[in-house]
């Protein structure tokens, strides 16, 4: 098998691009594509500073690395769980990556707060999947808008596109496919734009970066994810992958070319106000994430009533 950009020995090969190619020309290859992305969808430009989510996964640290091996401003941005001992692993390897390449890093801790991800999910008997992602959609807003970020880049990749995708259409969820996009521009003063720079981007060929650029990162699953529908599709879509390689990113590329434009933007609600409790938007007293507290509180006081609310 030799590489099909200069012909030497290939030491990966990818049946959805019909192509292989030996380290150097793989890490030039992936690294141009994913800028050239960045580029087409207009995501940013170089001088604007970047808000970096990091969960200490491949998907995130890889993008870091890319990202700043280009040449941008970033900041990284880790949300600490309270998931045992998953989180403090999580934690040490978004330190270790930042500290070795002396990128500034910045975290917030949801325990600090009486928040812990196990903890909101058994006060309010939601999954912790959903628990989780409000939390990090509130925290990711309000630190880009402490620390003067003018985009937030998040690692999600093809898979995860694909499998949102599918569960979006399956379920018709017109306002989710309207909004499902790699660029979800703001629509408040104090919310910034999300991008994804690595939404065509497998979770191999992202696996294979972070492998040759010898990034470490965590390995073990969330705990909380076992019995995802998330999983479920991404499997179904696994096997579809295998059998006709290319189909994730048809499905996800031609939908944002062609499929997406079919569906009308939401009637767009008034602009709120502000919570009352965090002075992040709001469209009640209080915004959805301080709702939860509060909800969170509330049970925690009825398990103790002796015990005053924080």
């Amino acid at each position: 098998m030799k590489c099909t950009r200069c012909g030497e020995p290939a030491e990966i090969a990818l049946r959805a691009h019909n192509a292989s190619f030996c380290r150097p020309c793989f890490l030039f290859w992936f690294e141009r594509r994913t800028l050239k992305q960045i580029e087409n969808e207009a995501m940013f430009v170089p001088g604007q500073k970047l808000l970096v989510a990091v969960s200490g996964g491949k998907d995130s640290l890889a993008l870091w690395e890319l990202l700043s091996r280009a040449g941008h401003d970033t900041l990284g941005f880790h949300l600490e769980l309270g998931i045992d001992g998953y989180s403090r692993q999580s934690l040490d390897r978004c330190q270790a990556f930042a500290e070795a390449r002396g990128l500034r890093f910045e975290v917030r801790s949801l325990a600090t707060a009486n928040m812990a991800v196990p903890e909101m999910a058994s006060a309010t008997h939601r999954p912790p999947c959903a628990a989780c992602g409000k939390a990090k959609r509130y925290y990711f807003d309000q630190a880009a808008l402490e620390f003067r970020c003018e985009v937030l880049v998040t690692g999600h990749n093809l898979d995860d596109e694909a499998a949102r995708l599918l569960g979006n259409v399956l379920r018709w969820r017109e306002e989710q496919l309207f909004r499902q996009s790699p660029v979800l521009e703001s629509r408040h003063p104090k919310f910034v734009r999300k991008v994804k720079p690595f939404f065509l981007a497998s979770e191999y060929e992202i696996a294979a970066y972070a492998f040759m650029r010898k990034i470490d990162y965590q390995v073990q699953e969330c705990p909380n994810a076992a019995g995802a529908t998330q999983l479920t599709y991404k499997r179904m879509l696994d096997d579809l992958e295998h059998e006709s390689p290319g189909s994730k990113s048809a499905f996800v590329g031609d939908f944002l070319r062609r499929g997406r434009a079919n569906f009308a933007e939401p009637a767009s609600r008034s602009d709120g106000g502000t919570c009352t409790n965090c002075g992040m938007p709001a469209f009640h007293e209080l915004c959805s994430f301080c709702s939860l507290r509060r909800e969170v509180e509330r049970k925690r006081t009825d398990r103790n009533p002796g015990r005053e609310k924080n």
